[in-house]
This record gives C-alpha cells, sequence and structure tokens, in this order.
C-alpha cells in the first residue's frame, strides 16, 4: 500500500518575498488545533549563512494553507541551537504544545564546505556528505506562536537527531523517540542508526532507553529515523517513520506498536508506503528525499506532511484503517 499524495503538491514552497525562508521551506510538523491543521516548517533564507528558523501556516482543510505571519515564530537562540533549529514535530499534551527539534549547536557551515556539498549534490545524489551535529531540544508553547525552550534533552556527547514525543503518557511516563547517531555497534545491538525509546517523568531528564526499531530491510539499509508522532488506534500506536538506503534515497515506513507497551513491535511493513517520484521530490538542495514529519487525521483520512528534497512541503492521504489493516498484514 502506498500513500497518495496530492495533485495540488507541495503545499508550500520558498517565499522570494520573504528573506528568512526564500530559499527553502521543508519538514513540517503538524497538528490538528481549533478545527485547522498547524503547520510548524522549517525555512531556510540563505545558503553561505545557512540556518534553520520555524514559520507558521494554517489550513481548514489540510491541503490548502496560508502564512500566519511575514516573521518566524521561532528563531535560533540559546547556546544549544544558536546554529538553527530544525524538523520540529509537535504534540499538544496537558493543555500546552510541546515541540521536539534538532538543535544544532554550529551552524552547517562551519562543519566543512557544505554550500559546495549541496551544490554538488544537486548534480550527483552519491557525492559525499557532510555531518551535521545535532542534539534534540524541547519547546512549550500555548499557541504555536511565541515559544519558551525546555531543555536540551539528549546527552550533550550524542549526535541525536528525529526526537519524537508520543502524544499522551503511557504507564505514567512521557514517552521520546530518538535516533543517536553513534549507538551503534555490538554493545547496542544495531550496525546502523536505529529508533531508540525513553521515558521521563519531568521531560528533561530520560532514562531506561531502549533498541526499538533497527535497519532491516534493503530501502532503509543506511539509517533509521522517527517520523511523525506515533498515533493511537485500536490496534496500537501507529508510527510513520524514514528510512535511507545505500544511494542516500529517503523513503517512509510503517510499524505498529503495543499500546501498553510500546517498546513492543506487534507489525513493521518491509515497503515503504511513500517514496520520491515526483520532480519535486527527486530535485531540490537535497535529492530523492521523502521526509515524513507531521500527522493529522481528519474524517478518518490520515494527512501525512512531508519534506520534498529538503526544499518545499507536500502531503499524501490514505484512510487510516486502511493503513493499520496493511501494517497488520506483517505481524511480527
Amino acid at each position: 500500500m502506498k500513500l497518495r499524495r496530492w495533485s495540488g503538491n507541495p503545499i508550500l514552497t520558498p517565499s522570494p518575498d520573504l528573506g528568512w525562508e526564500k530559499e527553502a521551506v521543508y519538514n513540517p510538523g503538524a497538528i490538528l488545533h481549533q478545527g485547522k491543521v498547524h503547520l510548524l516548517y522549517r525555512a531556510v533564507g540563505e545558503y553561505e549563512r545557512y540556518s534553520s528558523r520555524f514559520g507558521l501556516a494554517v489550513s481548514r482543510d489540510g491541503f490548502h494553507f496560508e502564512r500566519v505571519s511575514d516573521e518566524p515564530v521561532f528563531e535560533p537562540g540559546a547556546e544549544y541551537d544558536k546554529g538553527g533549529c530544525e524538523d520540529p514535530r509537535i504534540v499538544k499534551m496537558e493543555g500546552e504544545f510541546l515541540i521536539t527539534y534538532a538543535a544544532l549547536p554550529k551552524p552547517p557551515c562551519e562543519y566543512g564546505d557544505f554550500i559546495g556539498t549541496i551544490r554538488k549534490l544537486r548534480e550527483d545524489p552519491l557525492h559525499p556528505r557532510i555531518h551535521v551535529f545535532s542534539h534534540t531540544g524541547l519547546l512549550r508553547s500555548g499557541d504555536l506562536r511565541s515559544f519558551r525552550r525546555v531543555a536540551m534533552i539528549t546527552p550533550p556527547d550524542v549526535d541525536d537527531r528525529d526526537g519524537v514525543l508520543f502524544p499522551e503518557k503511557v504507564g505514567g511516563r512521557y514517552l521520546l523517540l530518538h535516533r543517536p547517531t553513534e549507538w551503534t555497534g555490538p554493545e547496542y545491538g544495531t550496525e546502523r542508526p536505529a529508533i531508540w525509546l525513553a521515558g521521563s517523568h519531568d521531560l528533561v531528564h530520560w532514562t531506561d532507553h531502549k533498541l526499538l526499531l533497527r535497519p532491516e530491510s534493503t530501502w532503509e539499509s543506511l539509517k533509521i529515523g522517527a517520523g511523525p508522532p506515533p498515533l493511537r488506534t485500536p490496534e496500537g500506536w501507529l508510527l510513520i517513520y524514514h528510512g535511507v538506503d545505500g544511494n542516500f534515497v529517503y523513503r517512509a515506513g510503517i510499524a505498529l506498536l503495543d499500546l501498553e507497551r510500546p517498546e513492543e513491535v506487534i507489525a513493521r511493513s518491509p515497503y515503504p508506503i511513500l517514496e520520491p517520484e515526483e520532480s519535486y521530490e527527486k530535485v531540490g538542495d537535497i535529492p530523492n528525499v521523502v521526509f515524513p514529519t507531521g500527522a493529522v487525521v481528519l474524517d478518518g483520512e490520515l494527512f501525512v506532511y512531508y519534506g520534498a528534497a529538503d526544499k518545499v512541503c507536500c502531503v499524501a492521504t490514505a484512510p487510516l484503517e486502511d493503513l493499520v489493516d496493511f501494517v497488520l498484514k506483517f505481524k511480527r
């Protein structure tokens, strides 16, 4: 089963009139609030001093979006995110929004010829990548327009991305999915970067890290990471994630986790549910990328929001019940 792209994709493109987002808008977090879909998207204004900020757009139907402001709603500022704020994911718990994001202590250009790498990647997808160190940061917000930094919630000496909260407590604890790059090798039970599960009582101190999913299929052989926050269904937590193969092609996969014991994987599809096919997914700043980061359910239809080629925001849909039935064909 594959997600269906909306024929009007992309839903958001860079705005040439806004200097802070004139180059790229992508990898949006999504949540349904007051009857509208809210997208908190990552924006890049220039390459030479590359840094990401967050903008906000809203929609009544999940397809047609309008920006709420000509200014970013959140920008780098703390010591641990002064290099950029990337790839937000959103949940709402206990009356407020909680946003996890990739926090860069240094801008990408300080890690090497970042701009040259982007230019070469447009012509050669297999060109060697520059690895940019990041942490997982956490924000609180009452309206998605103003934010309060909570903390950097991953160890300072570990490169960590794709931090994603569960939308409710399980067993009295907050739960976090994350992808620590260095946690590989025999002592960690995985040869490639994988998805881990951790718990917390205060959202700041995280313990009991458990390996949840490791790369298995060829299409995800290089690394995997969590996508949107898991969705509660009667059959289990539906988890959409991304996988990267040896040719650096990014695809989206799907798994189902036990509701009471999310460390137990009920089912996992060996096939991707979305992969680069359209020109806006194959050509961009980073070619051949679909990167799911947000999901909402409208009248039984699952809307999955994703970044395409690190350039634009897109959406693809499927009946939620059909998607669950599909992944249950691959029970563990």
